[in-house]
């Protein structure tokens, strides 16, 4: 994980470190890394960022910028979630995969 990081990071520091690039790891493994000097200073600084998430939803909301979503007690996202959105999208899916199953029982 550390070389990954390292890796990544020297990429991002030879085209400009921008502030807004970064990695995201699993939250267990925060505790083995054993990074680099010049790598934890651009942390300190901003210029480069460790995201360290628990939850699929945590990558998704950073990745997006948008709330992930959590199903209400009815079962639904709130509207305009990246949940949301995916839910309604595999839903149309299958309506459609349903449509054109029924098409074929008819012929």
């Amino acid at each position: 994980m550390n070389e990954k990081i390292e890796g990544f990071f020297d990429l991002c520091k030879a085209r400009g470190l921008s502030g807004e690039q970064g990695v995201i790891i699993p939250a267990s493994n925060v505790r083995h890394l054993m990074l680099r000097h010049d790598v934890v200073g651009a942390v300190r600084e901003g210029t480069f960022h460790i995201y360290a998430v628990e939850t699929i939803d945590q990558g998704i909301e950073i990745l997006t910028g948008k709330p992930s979503g959590e199903r209400d007690t009815t079962g639904k996202f709130p509207e305009g979630t990246v949940n949301q959105k995916v839910d309604s999208r595999l839903i149309e899916f299958a309506s459609k995969r349903i449509a054109s199953a029924q098409k074929q029982l008819e012929l």
